[in-house]
């Protein structure tokens, strides 16, 4: 194991930032690196903070990064090699929180990007962690349930040195799903020669697993967006909501919108889009996904593109699949009268930001929209520690509780600064991690 840079091992490419196709929407001419992505909207908030040079220098550099090439029997007796990274962007404010994700598309840019996004959404609503994320590239849906175990088991012990429940947590992430964290912690379990439930979140709650971790995500997502309504001034009941992303994030997006009253008119997966101007039937739909594994073909709704449904006319637009959706190309098209309230993390380019905020929509960023998983995650890894655990009622109050006061105090930061909602997020993040790295000092 290497901690360098290292080439994409599974199919052949040049070593730069490589160009990602995740959607019908997004072509590579389109697509920007997410690192150089998450450095410009960095660059875009520092102003307001008046840091030292070596603070902001400091702040756009990830603390460590680890890449891994490693061996996987398959069932048919070969033997494939993967390549999987773990970096931790910060740890000034606390151990390195962040996910992992399997996909083809994984490379050490976005890695490197997701860490630091997890850097300022923990500061953003004011949890003890910095950032850390990580990732494998392979696709989850090609390997079976045996080989998916070993990748998992071996990349776990590949990352071992760095992680651990006082240094790095990981949680799941697009691609793994609690079953995949409960791998990861028996294997640290293992080679520790006890239970160490604490080195992940996210996982069984038969195992140390929180009551609402699953759900957390998608129900933080709609706890922002109730409380913008709210502020606003805007009726939320009845309002249309699209839903870009129907895995964990987008189907419980859903669900929890269809509970508060919302009408959600159309939801997308990776194999395509559904649309019903007159609302559909979440509980159906998810019962519909349970057994054929998509909303394709659901038949109360009609199918559409991708692209048409970035452009449906809606209340809310929640973009809760994977980066580089909302571009310079498909941003003018969205007709959404309110919100974009961000799913997924890095969904909106930064010339989209500006487009919509020109076109007059608001926009909740990342780093607080979706932080009710790591919120949550951050309460799962208490309740490990402490060996204590709370109902899913009590739990689910303390998401809310911190969702919407995290809400204020960005809300309240962009009128104080006559600036966006990501910029507010991203002014209040950064100033978080930069007073804790300047109040620990340097070492030695």
């Amino acid at each position: 194991m290497t901690i360098q840079d290292s080439p994409y091992a599974l199919v052949a490419s040049s070593q730069g930032p490589k160009a990602k196709v995740d959607s019908a929407s997004t072509s590579p001419q389109q697509v920007e690196n997410a690192y150089t992505m998450a450095l410009r909207q960095f660059d875009g908030a520092a102003p307001f903070l008046n840091l030292k040079a070596g603070i902001v220098d400091m702040l756009k550099r990830c603390k460590r990064e680890l890449t891994v090439t490693f061996p996987v029997k398959m069932d048919d007796g070969s033997v494939k090699i993967f390549t999987g990274y773990r970096v931790h962007h910060n740890t000034a404010r606390g151990p390195s929180k962040g996910g992992i994700r399997y996909s083809p598309q994984v490379d050490l840019d976005e890695v490197r990007a997701l860490a630091m996004w997890m850097t300022w959404k923990c500061a953003v609503v004011n949890i003890p962690y910095g950032g850390a994320k990580g990732g494998v590239i392979c696709n989850p849906r090609e390997l079976s349930l045996h080989e998916l175990e070993g990748l998992t088991r071996r990349y776990a012990t590949e990352i071992a040195p760095i992680i651990g429940p006082d240094r790095d947590i990981p949680a799941p992430d697009m691609g793994t799903n609690p079953q995949i964290m409960a791998w990861i912690m028996d294997t640290y379990s293992m080679h520790h020669g006890y239970s160490v439930p604490a080195v992940v979140t996210g996982k069984p709650v038969n195992i140390g697993g929180s009551a609402g971790r699953l759900e957390a995500t998608g129900r933080g997502v709609m706890f922002t967006v109730q409380e913008a309504f709210k502020t606003f001034g805007w009726q939320l009941a009845g309002a249309e909501i699209v839903v870009q992303g129907f895995g964990n994030v987008g189907s419980i997006t859903a669900q929890t919108a269809h509970q508060m009253g919302c009408k959600v008119v159309a939801v997308s997966d990776i194999d395509g889009a559904i649309y019903n101007p007159t609302g559909i039937n979440i509980p159906k739909l998810q019962q519909y996904v349970k057994e054929f594994r998509t909303v394709v073909g659901f038949s109360e709704a009609e199918q559409i593109t991708n692209d048409e449904l970035l452009a449906l006319p809606c209340d809310v637009l929640v973009p809760a699949a994977t980066e580089n959706q909302l571009t310079r190309v498909t941003a003018p098209r969205v007709r959404a009268r309110k919100l974009v309230a961000e799913g997924a993390n890095g969904p909106t380019t930064p010339e989209a930001d500006a487009i919509l905020n020109d076109m007059g929509l608001i926009v909740i960023p990342d780093i607080l929209c979706n932080a009710g998983g790591v919120v949550v995650s951050y309460f799962e890894w208490v309740q490990d520690m402490q060996q204590l655990f709370w109902e899913e009622d009590a739990v689910t109050e303390q998401l809310r509780r911190i969702m919407v006061r995290s809400f204020h105090d960005v809300h309240n930061r962009a009128k104080e600064l006559n600036t966006s909602l990501r910029n507010a997020a991203l002014v209040l993040g950064i100033g978080r991690v930069a007073e804790a790295t300047m109040t620990r000092g340097l070492y030695p």
